[in-house]
């Protein structure tokens, strides 16, 4: 995916960027020196701390909403760890902001002429979708599939293979009209590879709900009832879908809009097939977080 031609020069009205009196981006709550070019996002605000404690120094420490940022060093890298909350809306915010703190004068509201490229990890729990991956296993999201039409509000240029992903996928699957058109946009293969070395490899079903959109019932029916099956059977070119979150699509979409690496590595906490349910989540999310850790 291509990114969006940025035009420098023209100023970005106040309504468009929000800086707080302080000099802060207005969600995030964040200035411009105070993150790092390596960002860890979670989407449980507890996470936060769980990781920032393995920094040999946390510097900042700043909390407004959902959003929760400490930003420290490891290894004398300096890396920002970003609590999102759940859903590609909150992305939407995140990597938005993120980019603004870099690429974006603050001081006269202008893009700057030099781009500045950040490292952003997801760090997320998961259901795996395939009966053979099992519960406290490590999942890298090859390519998102978006169920969430976040990028459908923006002009994203896909792909041939995530066109050809799309289309194989609008034939194996009964989608319902109503709903948005599912996309695929791939993560950052070089980061991918750095930070996902040995763990299952494959798409990444990013829904915009826990329950009806994950296939969930309690009292309400789904429209397509054996969506998960689908899910689970389809295949493109050695390509299967073998994880459902809720944030990867629109991470991996806006970041490549905007120029940023982007990759998402999940624990397995969950299978949906086999209906195993890890006895120690935290101890799997925790081991996750240390392998991300050593390889940045």
């Amino acid at each position: 995916m291509l990114k969006e031609a940025n035009i420098t020069g023209n100023k970005i009205p106040s309504t468009e960027l929000i800086i707080t009196d302080e000099g802060r981006i207005y969600h995030l709550d964040l200035k411009p020196d105070e993150i790092g070019n390596t960002i860890i996002l979670v989407g449980d605000q507890e996470r936060v701390p769980t990781i920032s404690k393995y920094f040999d120094r946390i510097e900042i420490k700043r909390s407004k909403r959902e959003f929760i940022t400490h930003t420290g060093l490891i290894n004398n890298k300096r890396v920002s760890v970003i609590s999102t909350g759940i859903g590609c809306d909150n992305i939407d915010i995140v990597i938005n902001e993120l980019d603004a703190l870099v690429n974006i004068d603050f001081k006269d509201k202008c893009i700057k002429k030099e781009h500045t490229s950040l490292e952003i990890i997801r760090i997320g729990t998961c259901g795996a979708l395939q009966e053979n991956i099992p519960v406290d296993s490590f999942i890298l999201s090859t390519y998102g599939l978006g169920f969430d039409g976040l990028l459908s509000f923006y002009n994203p240029i896909y792909e041939n293979d995530e066109i050809a992903l799309q289309k194989a996928f609008s034939q194996q699957t009964p989608w319902p009209e109503e709903a948005n058109r599912p996309y695929f946009v791939k993560g950052n293969k070089e980061l991918g590879n750095k930070i996902g070395k040995g763990m299952y490899a494959g798409i990444t079903a990013t829904a915009n709900g826990f329950y009806g959109p994950q296939g969930r019932t309690l009292r309400l029916t789904t429209k397509v009832p054996d969506m998960n099956k689908f899910l689970n059977r389809f295949e493109y070119k050695n390509h299967k879908v073998l994880n459902f979150e809720m944030e990867t699509s629109a991470l991996y979409g806006l970041s490549a809009l905007l120029g940023h690496k982007s990759c998402t590595v999940c624990a397995v906490i969950g299978n949906r097939f086999s209906n195993m349910f890890s006895e120690n989540y935290k101890k799997t999310v925790n081991d996750l977080v240390i392998t991300v850790l050593k390889r940045l």
